[in-house]
C-alpha cells in the first residue's frame, strides 16, 4: 500500500475506504488473557456474563450440576452437561488523536495520516470480524464520540470523522489543556466491560491525570496503545541544517548546535519515561510505528497476521 494521492499531508475518505482491501489480508488477533474475566474464547462448564452456548458433552466430575442438559440426559440415559464459551462479538473502540502535534513528518506521511490509516485498518478488521466498531476522534479543539455499532455505516462515520478532523486548521491549545484526557474520559463513558480499546496517538498530550484514565480503562477492558512517531523525534540527524515539513511550510533547525542536541535528547528521554510510567502501571502494551512505516506493518505489530 502506498500514499499515492497525498503522500505526506492529507488523507481522503476514498483513501480510507480503499484500505478495506488491505484489511482483508489481516485478521484480528485473539485477546490477551489478563485474568479470568478477559480470557479469550475459552471453554467453561459454567455460564457467565458474555458466554454463549458451545456444545453438550458427557458429564464429568467437577462440572456444575446446574448446567446438566436434562433432555439429552434422559434421551441418552447418561448425564450430559452444557458447555459455554466467551462470545466472539465484542466492542472495538478506536481512540484517535488528530491533534496539532501530529501535523508533522520528515518522511512517509504526517503522523495524523498514519493515525487515520491505522484506525481505518482496525475498523475494517473489526467489522469483518462481526464486532461492534466505534471510537473517539479528537483534536485540540473538538472531540467526536461514536458509539460502537455492528454496521458498515458506523465504520464510515468513524472514517468521515478522521478525514474532517485531519483537515482542521492547526491551533495552539491553552496551556495545560489535554484533549487526550478528555477523550479518555469519553471512552470511559461509552466503553462496556470486555471492550477492545486501541489508543492511537503520539502521546504528546500526557498529563498527571492520564495514568488514572488508562488504569481504569485497563481494569475491565483489553487496552493497547499505538504510538506514532517520526524518526526526527527519536534521534537528530548528523550535524547540519535541516528542514521538515510543518503545517505552514518547512521548519528549519540546526542539529549541530550542542545545546539544542542536549535539550532534544533529554526531552526524548523524559517523554519515553512518561509513557512507560503511564502505560506500564496498567500493564498496557505500547506498539510503536513511524511515519515512514507502511500502516499494515504497524498493525501487524499488534499481533495481526495474514489469513491462514
Amino acid at each position: 500500500m502506498t500514499d499515492s494521492a497525498h503522500p505526506l499531508t492529507q488523507i481522503t475518505l476514498p483513501d480510507l475506504i480503499r484500505l478495506q482491501a488491505d484489511a482483508r489480508a489481516l485478521r484480528l488477533p485473539s485477546s490477551r488473557a489478563r485474568d479470568s474475566r478477559q480470557a479469550g474464547l475459552k471453554r467453561s462448564a459454567q455460564r457467565g456474563r458474555g458466554m454463549a452456548f458451545a456444545e453438550v458433552r458427557q458429564y464429568q466430575p467437577g462440572d456444575d450440576i446446574r448446567n446438566i442438559d436434562w433432555r439429552v440426559t434422559a434421551r441418552r440415559q447418561e448425564p450430559h452437561t452444557k458447555l459455554y464459551e466467551e462470545e466472539r462479538e465484542r466492542p472495538l473502540l478506536l481512540i484517535c488523536d488528530q491533534g496539532d502535534s501530529l501535523y508533522f513528518a520528515s518522511e512517509g506521511a504526517f503522523k495524523r495520516v498514519r493515525v487515520a490509516q491505522c484506525a481505518s485498518l482496525l475498523a475494517w478488521l473489526g467489522l469483518f470480524a462481526g464486532d461492534q466498531v466505534g471510537g473517539v476522534v479528537f483534536t485540540s479543539q473538538r472531540i467526536d464520540v461514536l458509539r460502537p455499532a455492528r454496521r458498515r455505516r458506523s465504520v464510515l462515520h468513524l472514517l468521515d470523522s478522521l478525514v474532517h478532523r485531519e483537515a482542521e486548521p492547526v491551533q495552539t491549545p491553552a496551556s495545560g489543556d489535554s484533549r487526550l484526557d478528555d477523550a479518555l474520559t469519553e471512552t470511559e463513558r461509552i466503553a462496556h466491560t470486555g471492550s477492545r480499546i486501541v489508543i492511537i496517538s503520539d502521546f504528546m498530550g500526557l498529563s498527571d491525570a492520564t495514568p488514572g484514565h488508562i488504569t481504569r480503562l485497563a481494569r475491565h477492558n483489553d487496552v493497547t496503545a499505538v504510538r506514532i512517531v517520526d524518526r526526527f523525534e527519536r534521534a537528530l540527524p548528523p550535524p547540519g541544517r535541516y528542514a521538515v515539513r510543518g503545517p505552514d511550510g518547512p521548519i528549519w533547525f540546526d542539529s549541530a548546535n550542542p545545546a539544542f542536541r542536549e535539550a532534544f535528547e533529554q526531552q526524548v528521554r523524559d517523554h519515553d519515561e512518561a509513557i512507560e510510567r503511564c502505560f506500564g502501571r496498567a500493564a498496557v502494551p505500547v506498539i510503536q510505528g513511524q511515519t515512514g512505516d507502511d500502516p499494515t506493518d504497524i498493525i501487524r505489530r499488534l499481533g495481526f497476521r495474514g489469513r491462514s
